[in-house]
């Protein structure tokens, strides 16, 4: 079943009430898996799967994904078994993004796919480890983990008898590319993301100065959803927030407030479902209100409109910043999650720096890789090593490595 945007003023504005359980429609802006733009590499179709099933799978089944289980989300792996990982987010984000499509009548496959890979270019230590990185590899163009994401999946990943990567669809390369926005054109000469794609960009232009498919969008919003409240769960876990913290907060404060705090774990829990909720009704309608206003016809209408269609409101923006804010306070910057990234950042500095003065330090088949290249391209070599680490082999690679690691803790 198809909707044109026009269908959408019939859906009522509880969100949950505008499409019967379990049933799916796809309306003509969609993303449309029958009409993709195809793959770099021609391959036969699949019998039993869309072009977009197939990209979710191809996600699924590459080891950087499996490696997401022990990269940092914002604790450490070994700091306690319930703390979420870069695994456990993205399955997270996937579950919210195939219900924000499917509310707003997108491709739930695309959304699905575009959740599950967002985070693969990611290193061990979450954003510290990329800080590290950064640094570390300033002469080879620095260190970008959108650009790294979309390295993996068209050159670092070696399955295939007949190319590198994973040949997905010009519709998932594109959402990994732009999923967070246009990229302007004064800005595209020193995007990390443009220069990743240059391949794919002689193949097929990925128009980075327009939007994104709407599936795109949905992912990036499902990601600020996902990790804004997990990370409440988290922070209180840690013991960095109480209950009582939660009421004061912004956003949080007001489904706090009047919850019974005798069992503060279900509390915090029951505000967490709440907030999800809520954000994502408030996602649901506001992106029915502009997609009733531009009125696509077509996926490329949705790219080559002047805003966003997925979008908060903008109370809602201002409200999830103020929470934002109040999470880089008391979570993201508490001086113990400082103590421990900061060491982690040495990690990574003096992994990227042993490798690049020691080639034998490196694993045999990777400094086989490094025969005949250029010192730029080397490091950039040195680089994906280090960032397709997991947190604990990186240690394991630094306690082989040095008489003395940092202590994670």
């Amino acid at each position: 079943m198809q909707l044109r945007a026009a269908d959408i003023a019939g859906l009522t504005a509880d969100y949950g009430a505008g499409l019967a359980p379990g049933q799916r429609v796809v309306a003509a802006y969609a993303a449309n898996a029958g009409l993709t733009r195809g793959r770099q590499h021609d391959e036969a179709p699949c019998p039993t799967r869309s072009p977009f099933q197939r990209d979710r799978d191809r996600i699924i089944h590459s080891s950087p994904f499996r490696r997401l289980t022990h990269k940092t989300q914002v604790f450490l792996y070994h700091e306690g078994d319930h703390y979420r990982t870069r695994l456990t987010h993205s399955l997270e984000v996937a579950q919210i993004a195939r219900t924000l499509a499917r509310q707003l009548c997108l491709d739930e496959d695309l959304a699905e796919t575009l959740a599950l890979a967002h985070d693969l270019g990611h290193p061990p230590f979450g954003h510290a480890g990329e800080r590290a990185l950064d640094r570390a590899l300033a002469a080879a163009g620095g260190y970008d983990h959108n650009a790294q994401s979309i390295r993996i999946v068209t050159t670092l990943e070696h399955k295939y008898l007949s190319y590198q990567g994973l040949n997905l669809t010009w519709e998932t390369l594109e959402g990994l590319a732009k999923h967070n926005g246009p990229i302007t054109i004064d800005d595209q000469a020193g995007s990390a993301v443009v220069k990743a794609t240059r391949d794919v960009e002689a193949w097929c232009s990925l128009q980075f100065e327009r939007h994104a498919s709407a599936e795109a969008q949905v992912a990036a919003l499902a990601d600020d959803i996902a990790y804004l409240n997990h990370d409440i769960d988290d922070g209180m876990r840690a013991g960095l927030l109480v209950f009582a913290d939660l009421v004061e907060a912004p956003l949080a404060g007001g489904v706090a407030q009047g919850l019974d705090e005798t069992d503060a774990a279900r509390a915090a829990y029951a505000v967490s479902r709440r907030l999800i909720t809520d954000m994502i009704a408030d996602c649901v309608n506001e992106s029915r209100r502009r997609l009733r206003k531009l009125s696509p016809t077509s996926a490329d209408d949705i790219r080559a409109a002047s805003e966003p269609v997925v979008s908060f409101s903008a109370g809602m923006t201002k409200d999830l910043a103020a929470l934002k804010q109040f999470l880089f306070a008391r979570v993201y910057r508490h001086p113990r999650v400082m103590r421990v990234m900061g060491r982690a950042e040495e990690v990574v500095a003096d992994l990227v720096a042993r490798f690049r003065s020691d080639p034998t330090a490196l694993d045999p088949a990777w400094a086989s890789f490094g025969e005949g290249l250029t010192e730029r391209q080397r490091l950039r070599m040195i680089g994906d090593f280090v960032a397709g680490m997991t947190d604990r082999f990186a240690i394991e690679q630094h306690q082989r490595l040095f008489d003395v690691t940092p202590e994670l803790r």
